[in-house]
């Protein structure tokens, strides 16, 4: 059985409703809970009788914009909330603008989707101080060093798209992941033929062979994959 964290919860405040709805669909609600603003005056509502982990914020916003918004959670909301900034702005005074606000991260569109949910965890991790550690069993896998470690036996450091498979298997777990679902976790949408991921699969196994004698990725024919702890039951 897994030690799995609690769910992130995300405000999102965009007003351009066909972005905002990709933003939920890419992110889900296996490790989120999301919550939507169209305008600045319902993110300071929402804001100001719930607690979010992480504010996803729009500059470009109908009324009072991003900027004038981040001023305002920080200093009328007086909250601490981690803010990212998403914007068409690329000017350094722009960032500058919205660091000196209180802002926490800033991302340019247009951006991979997959950049922003790495963003959400790291900065999720600084600013709760949690162990970033994900285990299954005797497994456990640190996304921010990328080594996987079985037991007390000597870590596999991965890096790449191997790296990416087994984070997405992991955090998974005990569910599988179909290989559309891994396709759209690694590659971020783009299309990518069932044998590249095979052999990207392959490979991740005979890695984890290699190294703790175990292959660790369970396939689960014409569905997906699934990891397997050494430990844990056959399903």
């Amino acid at each position: 059985m897994s030690t799995s964290r609690s769910k992130i919860r995300v405000l999102i405040v965009e007003d351009h409703v066909a972005l905002a709805e990709n933003l939920f669909e890419f992110l889900g609600e296996r490790e989120y809970t999301l919550d939507f603003a169209s305008d600045g005056a319902t993110a300071l509502h929402l804001l100001a009788t719930h607690q979010y982990d992480i504010v996803v914020l729009d500059v470009m916003l109908p009324g009072v914009s991003g900027f004038e918004l981040c001023r305002r959670i920080r200093t009328d909301l007086q909250r601490a909330t981690p803010i990212i900034m998403m914007t068409a702005k690329d000017q350094i005074e722009d960032k500058a603008r919205a660091f000196s606000l209180g802002a926490d991260d800033y991302l340019v569109k247009p951006f991979n989707l997959r950049e922003l949910a790495l963003r959400i965890h790291a900065l999720h991790r600084r600013h709760q101080g949690v162990d970033s550690m994900l285990r299954a069993g005797q497994v456990s896998f640190d996304p921010g060093t990328l080594q996987v470690q079985v037991g007390d036996s000597d870590p596999l450091q991965l890096s790449g798209t191997a790296a990416h498979i087994f984070e997405a298997l992991i955090r998974a777990y005990p569910n599988m992941v179909s290989y559309e679902q891994l396709g759209e976790m690694v590659w971020a949408g783009r299309d990518v033929e069932s044998n590249t991921l095979r052999t990207h699969v392959y490979m991740l196994r005979k890695l984890l062979q290699a190294q703790f004698d175990e292959a660790l990725i369970q396939t689960l024919h014409g569905r997906g994959y699934r990891l397997a702890p050494p430990d844990a039951a056959e399903a």
